[in-house]
């Protein structure tokens, strides 16, 4: 049984652009804010989060740059691309069909 924390196969990416569209967050300040604005109900673990970043980064849709956090410690600050806010949008809008979709069937009553 999977527990309330689990991210959805491929909705890691989603979520991590969108918070980066908001503003350039470093690895840790990333996850924390996910965790916030979820309510604590998604956690990602460092071997989940950095893979991912890797993964964007690589595929254009997001930028590392190295600098100074606010407890003056240097750490990669990720901030989205030109490319990864149409890719965000564009998965945005289908993940809102997909999910209006699943609603839908999980409001079916039983006869």
């Amino acid at each position: 049984m999977s527990k309330p924390s689990d991210l959805v196969q491929g909705t890691l990416d989603l979520l991590v652009l969108k918070i980066l569209a908001l503003e350039p967050l470093h690895g840790w300040a990333l996850s924390q804010r996910l965790k916030q604005v979820s309510g604590d109900v998604l956690q990602v673990s460092d071997g989940s989060l950095y893979p991912a970043l890797h993964k964007l980064e690589q595929q254009g849709w997001i930028h590392a740059e190295w600098k100074p956090t606010e407890n003056n410690r240097r750490a990669k600050f990720y901030s989205l691309t030109r490319l990864g806010r149409r890719y965000l949008e564009k998965e945005a809008a289908n993940w809102e069909r997909i999910s209006t979709a699943i609603s839908g069937v999980l409001r079916l009553t039983e006869v």
